[in-house]
C-alpha cells in the first residue's frame, strides 16, 4: 500500500501510534487512512468503502451549494473527488486541490517551481513544472536554502544513520550542510 499521497482530506480520528490526526489519502491501490505526521509516523490502515462502493466519507459541515445536502468524498473511475451525497438526484461535483507544489524555485531554470510527481513504479520525485523546457529532477525531498560550500540554491534532505541531515543538491558538491 502506498504511503505517500496524491492528496489528503482531514479526518478527526487520532493516530493510535502517535496521537496526531489521521487523514484520508489516495495511493496507487486506492484510498487509505494514514498519519498526518508521515514520515515521522508511518501508521496506515485500509479504508473500506461504504456499501454503495462510491462514497468514501461524508464530509460533515460541508454542504452542497446546489441542493444543501452534505458533501461526500467519493472514489470514482478516475480517482477521488468531492460530490453531493444525494447523487444521482443532484450531480454537483468538485475537484480536490492537490497540494503538490513545494513553493521552491527550480535551481536550474529559475522560472519554474518544483512539484512532487510519481513515477510509473510509484516512487516519489520532484521536478520542475516547466517540463519539457526544463528537465530538472531530484529524487530526494528538496529544502529551500543555499549551500555554504558552493552557493547552490537548493538543499536536499537525506536519512542517514545519525538521523535526517541536509546536503547540497548539486551533484558536483553534495556536501553535508551543518545545522549551525
Amino acid at each position: 500500500m502506498a504511503k505517500s499521497a496524491l492528496f489528503t482530506v482531514s479526518n478527526s480520528e487520532p493516530c493510535p501510534q502517535c496521537g496526531a490526526n489521521l487523514v484520508i489519502r489516495s495511493g496507487k491501490h486506492g484510498p487509505f487512512l494514514g498519519c498526518s505526521h508521515y514520515p515521522e509516523c508511518d501508521y496506515v490502515r485500509p479504508l473500506k468503502s461504504q456499501a454503495d462502493g462510491h462514497i468514501v466519507k461524508i464530509l460533515e459541515g460541508q454542504m452542497c451549494p446546489v441542493c444543501g445536502a452534505a458533501l461526500a468524498l467519493r472514489q470514482g473511475r478516475f480517482g477521488m473527488f468531492i460530490g453531493c451525497s444525494h447523487y444521482p438526484e443532484c450531480s454537483h461535483t468538485e475537484q480536490i486541490d492537490k497540494p503538490d507544489e513545494t513553493a521552491i524555485a527550480c535551481p536550474q531554470c529559475q522560472e519554474g517551481q518544483l512539484v512532487q510527481r510519481r513515477s510509473r513504479f510509484g516512487k516519489t520525485f520532484h521536478s520542475c513544472d516547466r517540463y519539457p523546457e526544463c528537465q530538472f529532477v531530484i529524487n530526494l525531498k528538496p529544502v529551500a536554502g543555499i549551500c555554504p560550500h558552493c552557493d547552490y540554491p537548493l538543499l536536499i534532505e537525506k536519512k542517514t544513520a545519525q538521523g535526517v541531515k541536509l546536503f547540497c543538491a548539486s551533484k558536483q558538491c553534495g556536501k553535508p550542510v551543518s545545522a549551525d
